[in-house]
């Protein structure tokens, strides 16, 4: 029996072998014969993708493509309307509990590279039979994403931030028809968890912001006083940035930072979490998003526990014997 690795090449066949052996396979016909989509058997939510460029079925032609990072465009078949059970298991996807297999095959016939697993990004909520998603391949060039930005991105001074009223909306609520054919969708939060340099960035951008709004304030004596506290003692405190209301009051201020959009996923240490828990009070999260190569972005606020404004997603367990 052949193994799974990515970017090898399987026949359908292949395919059956590896996530159900115990079951009979028909070449052509039945599920794993035939079908676009199958569901694992005995594993909710897992589903295998086939996939082949530039297939149609009745009058419908599928226009299937992956982006420069990984994005992959997809239709579900005609028929399929955006209330159907199984559409709202892809727009639900979980990709830290549930996994979908990507097999990819330029045209017909011929076996289908195998591309990884996808996390869903975003769904048309408007458009239906079919209905259109896009993918971020997980796997996708993971040796060479960037670990940090590039040096000539990088201007000597931070830029400039500006404070917006908008909050992120709930996640897989889905895009408008204009929004889905002109937004740009990748995995920044994957991105965003291996990239040190714009976290610092990002961090820069808010203490510069702080010390002038209380210079602004005529508080000059406490912009003295701001620190920039994960740089002082390293990460652990559970915040990045110490500050000041202009009464004087502590403002314990973590810093999230990302090139894209305000409802971009962003992960959060225990450390920081049980902080905001324990001093919601003076806790606040500063988001920036939508940061530039000019350094320049946009941020918004939210004060107190996290928890009570974003859903947790336990992405690993440290286990030890009862």
């Amino acid at each position: 029996m052949k193994t799974l690795e990515l970017n090898n090449f399987y026949s359908r066949e292949d395919v059956h072998d590896i996530f159900s052996p115990e079951s009979n396979f028909t070449p052509g016909a039945g599920s794993w014969g035939r079908q676009g989509v199958i569901s694992i058997p005995d594993r909710e939510n897992d589903y295998i993708f086939f996939v082949t460029y530039g297939s149609s079925q009745g009058d419908h032609e599928f226009d299937e493509a992956i982006t420069s990072d990984g994005v992959f465009a997809w239709q579900s078949q005609p028929a399929k309307k955006l209330d159907n059970h199984i559409i709202k298991t892809f727009i639900n996807h979980d990709e830290i509990n549930d996994n979908i297999y990507l097999f990819l095959r330029e045209k017909k016939p011929g076996d289908y590279k195998y591309l990884g697993l996808l996390k869903y990004l975003s769904h048309d909520n408007q458009r239906e039979m079919p209905v259109y998603f896009q993918w971020q391949l997980l796997n996708w060039n993971s040796e060479k994403i960037e670990h940090e930005i590039p040096e000539s991105t990088m201007p000597d001074k931070p830029g400039e931030l500006t404070l917006t009223n908008e909050k992120p909306s709930k996640k897989n609520t889905g895009t408008s028809e204009i929004e889905f054919k002109t937004g740009k969708f990748s995995d920044y939060a994957g991105q965003d968890l291996r990239n040190k340099k714009l976290g610092d960035l990002g961090e820069e951008l808010v203490l510069k912001y702080e010390k002038n709004l209380l210079e602004l304030s005529n508080r000059k004596d406490l912009a003295e006083k701001v620190t920039h506290t994960s740089k002082v003692e390293g990460d652990g405190a559970g915040y990045d940035i110490k500050s000041f209301d202009t009464d004087g009051s502590i403002k314990y201020i973590e810093v999230k930072t990302t090139k894209g959009n305000i409802n971009t996923d962003f992960f959060m240490s225990p450390r920081e979490i049980k902080f905001s828990k324990i001093h919601k009070e003076k806790f606040y999260l500063y988001r920036v998003f939508n940061l530039t190569q000019n350094n320049n972005g946009t941020f918004y606020i939210i004060n107190g526990d996290v928890t009570e404004e974003f859903k947790m997603t336990p992405t690993s367990y440290k286990l030890s014997k009862k």
